[in-house]
């Protein structure tokens, strides 16, 4: 049996290595190392796969969050809220703009923003809502935007794990998760679904007027050489990075599906234990072939009988890597603690830090180490 990784890159590099050294032999040949050509393709080309008029690159997905905020004209003291259980750099840029940080629990069952925690939220100060879009799975969009429209509220989508998802809305019709609300952020950290091999990151928006003053921001301000318009910030997508991206961009559906493959081999032969709970999808509760809302960017468990711990280090000790995404939650982080924050507003979230557990979720996972890693965990928590 191969090596079991958590994201297995040098796999998925061998299977495109031509196009890759290709891109980057370009990028070499023409010395076009920042904004070069292949910057700008793989941007028309991620207009096109998304159905955006809008796509600006940036450095990375921290920076593609902050700057979404500084395009919207946020000021400082206005409320933005998002969800309590998730990575620090959701609430790390509201922070450092300044802005207020409001953190609501979760859903039990997908681990997005729970919509009545949102509700109960909003105050006069409430400017936007940023929904996450957790290990792979949209958001529920349609909630979230009704609650926006009712409060005139901007809507940031942190798209950093689910790119390649589709939401599907009430009426039947689709879009492409990020590109739902006023404006979508994503990471091409190496191990996201579509990812560069150092940092990258991008932004998404149907408003021609808010993409312009982004396009501005993420170049010191400008617009025109040494003529500062607005504040700005350096941040932008090298041409390397670009290149692997635009290699890696027409393979991303064959990687989101591989993903979801991987996952209905976990659920199928997981769920045969009372003490695991597997993953679900908003559209219908499982992982069928028509359930496109969740990429798997990570396959989350909950472990229920208080062996989550133990199981981590059995794990690792049987040569599977595993993660604890995450282990603290962000009311309770000593950058983000606030006097506003009770623990029964934050009962899910609560339990989710003691019993969640992410197994192997990549490309690359054949059914021996699928095999392997189940039996592992069943053998182990039951």
């Amino acid at each position: 049996m191969k090596k079991i990784q958590m994201v297995d890159l040098q796999g998925q590099y061998q299977q495109i290595k031509e196009a890759v050294n290709s891109s980057i032999e370009e990028v070499l040949n023409t010395s076009a190392y920042i904004n070069g050509p292949l910057v700008h393709e793989f941007q028309a080309d991620l207009e096109k796969y998304l159905d955006v008029k809008h796509v600006i690159p940036c450095a990375n997905g921290t920076d593609a969050l902050q700057i979404a905020m500084m395009g919207l004209g946020l000021e400082q003291g206005d409320e933005v809220i998002t969800a309590d259980f998730t990575f620090a750099a959701t609430v790390e840029v509201i922070a450092l703009l300044k802005l207020t940080p409001v953190l609501v629990d979760v859903d039990a069952e997908t681990y997005n923003i729970d919509i009545e925690a949102l509700k109960r939220a909003i105050t006069p100060k409430t400017k936007a809502i940023v929904p996450v879009h957790l290990f792979g799975q949209v958001a529920n969009m349609d909630a979230v935007m009704e609650i926006a429209k009712e409060h005139n509220l901007f809507v940031i989508e942190d798209n950093a794990q689910a790119i390649g998802a589709d939401y599907t809305f009430k009426d039947g019709t689709k879009k492409k998760a990020g590109t739902i609300g006023n404006v979508g952020t994503t990471s091409f950290f190496p191990s996201k679904n579509l990812g560069c091999y150092g940092d990258g990151g991008a932004i998404f928006t149907n408003d021609d007027e808010l993409a312009h003053t982004i396009r501005g921001i993420v170049n010191h301000g400008m617009y025109t050489r040494y003529y500062h318009d607005v504040v700005g910030v350096n941040s932008r997508l090298d041409s390397i990075q670009a290149g692997v991206l635009k290699a890696k961009l027409p393979l991303l559906d064959t990687y989101c599906e591989a993903r979801r493959n991987a996952a209905r081999f976990y659920n199928e032969a997981l769920s045969v234990s009372e003490h695991i709970i597997t993953p679900t999808t908003s559209a219908c509760g499982e992982i069928c072939d028509t359930c496109d809302c969740h990429v798997f960017h990570q396959y989350t468990l909950q472990i229920t009988n208080g062996k989550r711990d133990a199981l981590h280090k059995h794990l690792l000790d049987n040569g599977i890597p595993n993660a604890i995404y995450y282990p603290v939650a962000l009311h309770s982080q000593k950058a983000y603690a606030d006097t506003r924050y009770n623990e029964s507003d934050f009962p899910v979230t609560n339990e989710l830090i003691k019993t969640v557990i992410s197994l192997p979720m990549h490309t690359e996972l054949d059914k021996e180490q699928l095999e392997f890693i189940t039996k592992t965990i069943l053998d182990f928590v039951d």
